[in-house]
Order: structure tokens, then C-alpha cells, then sequence
């Protein structure tokens, strides 16, 4: 799980494993500052990646967390699907391109997860998907839109995890 600070990675992760907690929420952005593994039944291991963005940390410290995450992408042998969050009601930001167009030369499979989309109507999330697929030049049907309020499109996730395995 990758994405911009606050995007809600960890409610994300929470409502997949249907346990609240698992996964510390916060209210503050740039809360992940290292990257967390969850061992899933003994099979395979879901990873929180420190969020990128506008993070109210020192320049320095998200230098780090930038090479942390790409150190980790770099040499994961046994990823097999990065989910890219993005919040449905912003548009790509240059990060999130460029973390599009990294698993696209890598020949990671991918998806992105349009998280928070419980705050538009049916019209605007339709809208909002067009416009995030054509700004980063994926197809509409790898995006999967998602709340961890009312659960819509956590069944599709655990689907694409479960394809994996």
C-alpha cells in the first residue's frame, strides 16, 4: 500500500483485514514512518508503506522515507502487487505519477485505489475516475474505488489480493 500522507492507508488495511486497529490511524499526516508488514495467516504479508507528500516533517526526514520505499520496491522479490492510493477528490499529484509510471517500467502489476469515495456522489465519482485515468494514462478498470467508512470496493481489493496468491 503506497500513497500520499493521509490518503488512509491504514483504514484502508483495516477494513481489508476487517479489524479495527491493526493498523494505527491518525489524524496527522506523515504518522508511517517506517514500513509496516502484516503477516496474513501465515501466507503473505501486506505492507504500509511511509506516506509521501505534505507531511508536516523536516525535508530531511522525508528524503529519507523516499529512500526507504524505494529501497524496498527496488529489491521486494516477492511483490507481486503494489495498490497506489489516491484520495478520489484530488487529482494526481507529480508523486503519484511518478509512482505510476515506476510500476509501469518495473512491470509491477498495480491498481490504484480511489480511497475516501464515500464523500462523492455517484456523478462526481464517475467524474473523478475518468479524469484520474486519462491524467495518468491508465486504464479506468485498474482503478477501484473505495471507502473504509462504508466498505464499497473492499471486496475487490481482497479479490486482487487473493488473484495473487
Amino acid at each position: 500500500m503506497v500513497g500520499r500522507s493521509n490518503v488512509g492507508k491504514s483504514s484502508l488495511i483495516n477494513a481489508v483485514l476487517n479489524r479495527k486497529g491493526i493498523a494505527r490511524v491518525s489524524q496527522t499526516p506523515g504518522k508511517t514512518q517506517a514500513i509496516h508488514f502484516y503477516l496474513i495467516n501465515e501466507q503473505f504479508h501486506i505492507v504500509d508503506l511511509p506516506g509521501y507528500g505534505y507531511a508536516k516533517v523536516p525535508k530531511t526526514m522525508m528524503k529519507s522515507w523516499g529512500e526507504l520505499v524505494r529501497g524496498y520496491l527496488d529489491g521486494a522479490d516477492s511483490l507481486r502487487l503494489i495498490f497506489l492510493l489516491m484520495d478520489v477528490r484530488r487529482e494526481p499529484s507529480e508523486h503519484d505519477r511518478q509512482m505510476t509510471a515506476w510500476t509501469q517500467s518495473a512491470g509491477i502489476d498495480f491498481k490504484i485505489v480511489l480511497t475516501k469515495s464515500d464523500k462523492l456522489s455517484n456523478n462526481e465519482l464517475a467524474k473523478q475516475r475518468s479524469l484520474i485515468a486519462r491524467e495518468l494514462q491508465v486504464d479506468p478498470s485498474d482503478l477501484i474505488a473505495a471507502s473504509a467508512v462504508t466498505k464499497k470496493g473492499i471486496d475487490q481489493v481482497r479479490r486482487e489480493i487473493i488473484s495473487r496468491l
